[in-house]
């Protein structure tokens, strides 16, 4: 090849450094210096933690993955410039651009669909969290009326890894709360955008229908069922409901789920009144939830 491409390999190479010399850099003063907080903290997980740490997690890695995936298309340019020059050191400037061009558009194409899909994840997650912290605001007089809250209490079991968004314990006994926050869209004729029905086994969006958030209510109900059983001794059944944020919900039959818009919360957990629990068992129980989401650092 002539000078001229040669001057672009320099350039292509004096930009794939200098980033990386921006990238090293931030990674040292982040990780490098030693900072650590005065005392070692174990403060209650509040609504939404497990998502607040994968935001938090996103956040932090965001420079290096932008910075990752800019530098990966002049990789791979500067990659087929080098060889190109070792099998055709004589090529012409505009032949080895045309060869190259594909190569930079192809995989600038997959880094920008790959950066697209980590800001799609960052957007669901923030939406997540945002849709836990309005649960948790509408479950707050709860606690002046003789209930105990808990939010996002970890659980391993077996090869599962998952969180119980919230979970009430009071006069009225046990619920397990799952929030499924969800994005409004173009409604189907016949529907409210702003509506979603539930008719005992389904939930009816006004786009279509499906079981999402039903079943893994169930499923962390009965953990909470056994785990109280085997922590206390109490033998109570763990209440299931499931939260739509931001939805008006219509109950059409009864399921073994409740289906309620987040502000309804207090009115499905108090019922008419009736007393399962005793102050002691209350105590008890909270005890135990206690211990297990005093894990914040």
């Amino acid at each position: 090849m002539d000078k001229s491409t040669w001057v672009v390999v320099g350039l292509l190479g004096y930009l794939m450094l200098f980033m990386a010399a921006i990238l090293a850099f931030t990674y040292w003063r982040r990780h490098k210096r030693g900072d650590r907080p005065p005392v070692e903290f174990k403060l209650l997980r509040g609504p939404g933690e497990s998502l607040r740490r994968k935001i938090k997690e996103l956040d932090e890695a965001l420079l290096f993955q932008l910075g990752g995936a800019s530098f990966v298309p002049l990789l791979a340019s500067f990659c087929t410039l080098w060889i190109l020059a070792k099998i055709q050191p004589h090529m012409p400037l505009w032949t080895g651009l045309a060869i190259i061009c594909p190569v930079f558009l192809i995989t600038a194409g997959i880094c920008i669909y790959w950066v697209f899909l980590r800001f799609n994840s960052l957007r669901d997650y923030e939406l997540g969290y945002l849709g836990e912290r309005e649960v948790s605001e509408s479950l707050l007089p709860l606690l002046a009326q003789g209930y105990q809250v808990f939010h996002d209490i970890p659980v391993t079991a077996g090869k599962r890894v998952f969180n119980l968004d919230h979970v009430v314990v009071g006069p009225s006994g046990l619920f397990l709360i799952e929030t499924k926050t969800r994005r409004k869209g173009r409604a189907r004729t016949g529907h409210n955008d702003h509506e979603v029905t539930y008719d005992g086994k389904q939930l009816i969006w006004p786009w279509a229908e499906d079981r999402h958030g039903l079943e893994q209510v169930l499923s962390e109900a009965r953990w909470l069922t056994e785990w109280v059983l085997k922590m206390t001794g109490l033998k109570l059944e763990a209440k299931p409901i499931l939260a739509l944020p931001g939805w008006y919900v219509k109950a059409t039959a009864r399921g073994p789920v409740n289906v309620v818009n987040s502000k309804n919360l207090r009115i499905a957990i108090k019922g008419r009144g009736q007393e399962e629990l005793t102050p002691e068992q209350i105590d008890l129980i909270a005890r135990q939830l206690d211990a297990r989401c005093r894990d914040v650092e």
